[in-house]
């Protein structure tokens, strides 16, 4: 599980790990807000829209959660031997958990000093109202970052380089 304000951009963790897939919980709500006029951009403006139209699908009929089972039954019938789960609303977190059974790991990714801030919305203000397993502090120029971030989940995995 990866929540995180200062992401690692996928591409990256694309050209360290070949046999991985990344999910994110926010997808089948940005799909509804793109039919909805939503531009793609991130703003605080569009960030509380994403965050609201979450909640309200999640209340309704936890459209993100079956989204994220269909993936990771789909993950567990595939070829790829890692997940990368994004969610970041704590108690989506702890049910996403709940439902899945395999070897699992949370993760929070963050810089220093953009945390804490309040972006205005639930899910990014509670994105560190979680126990996570592991915190990964993103401060690395992006040429150093893979480096970085692989010698670290290496780590977080239990193998050696």
């Amino acid at each position: 599980m990866r929540a995180a304000r200062a992401r690692i951009p996928f591409a990256v963790l694309q050209r360290g790990i070949t046999d991985a897939v990344s999910v994110s919980s926010i997808t089948p709500v940005k799909e509804i807000a793109r039919i909805a006029g939503w531009n793609g951009m991130k703003n605080p403006k569009s960030r509380k829209l994403l965050s609201d139209l979450k909640r309200i699908f999640t209340e309704y009929n936890d459209l993100p959660g079956l989204y994220l089972s269909e993936e990771y039954a789909k993950f567990m019938n595939g070829p790829h031997e890692l997940m990368f789960v994004h969610i970041r609303e704590p108690r989506e977190i702890e049910k996403f958990l709940s439902a899945v059974h395999c070897r699992k790991f949370t993760l929070l990714v963050k810089r220093n000093g953009g945390a804490g801030r309040p972006m205005g919305n639930d899910s990014d203000d509670g994105v560190e109202g979680y126990a996570y397993d592991r915190v990964y502090i993103n401060n690395e120029p992006m040429d150093l970052l893979e480096n970085s971030f692989m010698s670290f989940l290496r780590d977080m995995l239990g193998e050696s380089d």
